[in-house]
């Protein structure tokens, strides 16, 4: 049997059909020789169910790859065992007496890098995962071994950094010896990450039928897109050859480009299509990009406006093309309402910028995004919006320049937008959204010819 290297704190469908399935790969083509330990991270997991079918498991990664339609079944054997640290303390500890064990990967969720700052070194374990980390990294220190790789896989930006942040409060929390916080920065190398990947998981409504092909019933059954983005910033590809292999990583010293385009262009191109698809009428996703209409306002926004603040790249322009097949996946329902939660501060972080941008290289403002935050207030005026109560209030009822005022929620006065948005948002309440598109793809349609021209 393969020795065991990898330690991952997460069994959910996320990790199991990203980093898993990449791992399993590289053992099938004989690049790589290892088995992952999993370690439940809270104290109600799926530890139990895992080891009920011996760590193996059924991925079917589905969905639309260079315009024909990908649907395959990987069985996945690639973790040895499962540790509940709550009942198995002493056997997660011992982990970190193996020298064998070279990476540690996490998804914890958003919500599981954080220091409480109150739990103590002798816990059993300790509840937060960055204080049970220390834990680990500081028997291993006692141990006398070099630390690990650290790949977490949090969503949230400079995970690792956080993350390493947190590990050396506790340290200092627990009065640990200043040779070992010497020992975390020098033998031990925290990789900021990007993951791309959506992982659908357990398919509830097409188990049955899946559980008759495969042959039996597969508790564990995972499924996801089968695009991939995997950007670390480090630099291991010889411990872990996984551009080799064929996947989409990237080792790089700086994961924040790619972070900038992943939020502008995919994150970016939701933000911008859901609410005026959703007061157009559709429900999903994949409604939108069937429909003419939409899909070629989705396209406006992506190619005409987003992508020429970012460059338009090889690289960016194949990216966007990427996301319109995942947005066409007919495997994945994808509700606009769920896209739409919060999206006050999801249009902040995720399009703001490129309006800003772009008016900065073009000296006026992109019409087809401008038309996305009349949308945004038209949207909010109805009971479909979910966000706190005090934004849900104010936008339902305020003016169009009190909403544009909030730099609260903005980040910055937007009043500069005010005449676009408001003859949009005319144009919505009073000829309604097909007319308010057909209007806005022609003056966008315009504006990038001009734009093309000055160029």
């Amino acid at each position: 049997m393969a020795a065991e290297k990898v330690i991952q704190f997460g069994e959910g469908g996320f990790l199991r059909g990203f980093v898993d399935y990449f791992l399993h790969k590289l053992n099938e083509k004989g690049l790589w020789e290892g088995k992952v330990v999993v370690v439940q991270p809270i104290e109600k997991g799926m530890c139990e169910l895992l080891m009920r079918q011996n760590c193996e498991y059924n991925l079917y990664l589905r969905g639309i790859e260079n315009g024909g339609v990908v649907n395959e079944r990987t069985h996945i054997d690639v973790i040895s065992r499962c540790i509940n640290p709550y009942t198995e303390y002493d056997a997660y500890m011992q982990l970190a007496e193996n020298p064998d064990f070279r990476f540690i990967i996490s998804n914890t969720t958003e919500a599981g890098i954080e220091y409480t700052g109150t739990e103590k070194l002798s816990d059993t374990p300790a509840r937060s995962f960055p204080a049970k980390l220390t834990q680990l990294l500081y028997k291993r220190y006692q141990s006398g071994l070099d630390g690990f790789v650290l790949l977490p896989c949090e969503l949230i930006d400079r995970n690792a950094e956080i993350l390493k942040d947190c590990v050396i409060k506790y340290a200092r929390l627990w009065n640990l010896e200043e040779s070992f916080i010497t020992w975390i920065h020098e033998k031990n190398d925290f990789c900021n990450t990007l993951v791309d990947r959506i992982v659908t998981g357990f398919p509830k409504d097409e188990a049955e039928s899946l559980w008759e092909e495969i042959g039996y019933r597969d508790q564990l059954l995972d499924t996801a897109e089968i695009f991939h983005l995997w950007v670390i910033g480090g630099h291991h590809e010889d411990e872990l050859p996984l551009q080799k292999a064929g996947f989409h990583v990237v080792w790089t010293d700086d994961v924040a480009p790619y972070k900038r385009r992943k939020v502008r262009i995919l994150n970016g191109a939701h933000t911008s299509m859901v609410l005026g698809a959703h007061l157009y009428g559709l429900e999903t996703v994949g409604e939108c990009l069937k429909d003419g209409t939409v899909s070629a306002y989705l396209k406006k926004c992506i190619f005409d406006e987003i992508i020429p603040t970012l460059g338009a790249t090889e690289d960016n322009i194949a990216f966007g093309e990427a996301v319109l097949e995942r947005f066409a996946n007919p495997f994945i329902r994808h509700l606009l309402l769920s896209i739409a939660l919060n999206s006050v501060s999801k249009y902040k972080a995720r399009v703001l910028p490129t309006i800003v941008e772009y008016h900065e290289k073009y000296g006026a403002y992109p019409p087809a995004l401008t038309f996305s935050l009349a949308s945004l207030i038209a949207f909010y005026r109805t009971d479909a919006a979910n966000d706190a109560e005090e934004i849900m209030r104010f936008m339902k009822d305020a003016s169009l320049e009190d909403i544009l005022k909030r730099e609260d929620f903005w980040g910055q006065d937007l009043m500069g937008l005010y005449p676009a948005v408001k003859e949009y948002y005319n144009m919505i309440e009073t000829k309604g959204m097909k007319q308010a598109y057909e209007s806005v793809l022609a003056e966008s349609e315009a504006a990038g010819v001009k734009n093309h021209t000055d160029q």
